[in-house]
């Protein structure tokens, strides 16, 4: 396929329960990712339903891995699984993120496969998944954030068939990537550390060191290199991204270029802060967020130039 642009769903979003349900996934994703929300703003209003759907679904089973503490968890996000295939096959269960997915799956050819990827990466979570190289934390990535990327792109249509979705998929990762060099150290309070073992080791650090900067210890040389390193790359894969983003259609270009130029700009104040991921958490202010809706757009007539 090379081209998908999706015909407008019917009225039946604006009657109860699926307005309400609607409404329910649309204020989970405004509670949890405020960048996210911004960028889902600018879809259409059909588009931005599915959008909500989506990142809810993706979410109900983040917190099941977030919020693991015994030996529930494993069942729990069995049991989240089954609602997202059940909503695949029409018979969504009695809950709203249900209900909601199910009538995105039904008005866009969202893939099933992208659930079953993220199904294995919130498994690495419960697993306690070892990173030993680069290539497990971008499988990582992949599969916890890269693939949504696979789900948006059919909701606002789009052309370039596979090439498309690979610079989706570029964006997701970079994104990823991004949320794990903000949240070092509070993913270290969870007993989890994605910072690949063989590149803490070139760097001259360890699990121990990490530890460490947990409990007070200045962060050193090294440490600052290692996020300047991965920062790096994730820039690398904003910069791959951006490339697919004009062949969306509608609405979505603007959309997608201002949530990545606001999960870019977590990278930018990390670096400001002197890479300290351990005494404060980086973040783009709203004032900034707002800010950035010219600049994207701007950006995008940039983009159009270059790539229409």
């Amino acid at each position: 396929m090379t081209e998908f642009s999706p015909a407008l769903p019917s009225t039946e979003l604006c009657r109860p329960p699926l307005a309400q349900a609607v409404r329910f996934c649309r204020d989970l994703t405004r509670h949890h990712s405020k960048t996210f929300y911004l960028g889902s703003r600018l879809f259409s209003p059909p588009e931005r339903a599915a959008v909500w759907a989506v990142y809810a679904a993706c979410r109900a089973g983040d917190d099941i891995v977030d919020e693991a503490g015994g030996g529930d968890s494993g069942r729990e996000l069995r049991e989240w699984r089954g609602r997202i295939d059940a909503a695949f096959a029409g018979h969504p269960a009695d809950d709203p993120i249900s209900r909601a997915l199910a009538w995105a799956v039904a008005h866009y050819p969202i893939p099933h496969s992208a659930f079953a990827e993220l199904h294995e990466g919130l498994n690495m979570d419960l697993r306690g998944h070892e990173y030993r190289e680069l290539d497990d934390l971008l499988l990582y990535c992949r599969r916890v954030a890269g693939v949504v990327g696979f789900m948006v792109a059919p909701i606002s249509g789009y052309r370039g068939g596979a090439e498309t979705l690979h610079y989706a998929l570029q964006l997701g990762q970079a994104m990823q990537l991004t949320n794990v060099l903000r949240d070092v150290g509070e993913d270290l309070g969870r007993g989890r550390v994605y910072l690949p073992q063989s590149l803490l080791a070139e760097y001259g650090l360890s699990r121990a060191a990490l530890e460490r900067c947990r409990q007070g210890e200045p962060l050193g040389p090294g440490y600052r290199a290692l996020m300047r390193h991965l920062g790096d790359l994730a820039r690398q894969g904003y910069a791959e991204g951006r490339a697919g983003i004009p062949r969306l259609e509608g609405r979505g270009p603007l959309a997608v270029l201002t949530a990545a130029r606001a999960y870019e700009g977590i990278l930018d104040d990390l670096e400001r802060g002197g890479y300290d991921n351990f005494g404060r958490r980086a973040y783009v202010s709203g004032r900034r967020k707002l800010l950035m809706l010219p600049q994207a757009w701007w950006e995008l007539r940039t983009l159009d130039a270059a790539h229409g």
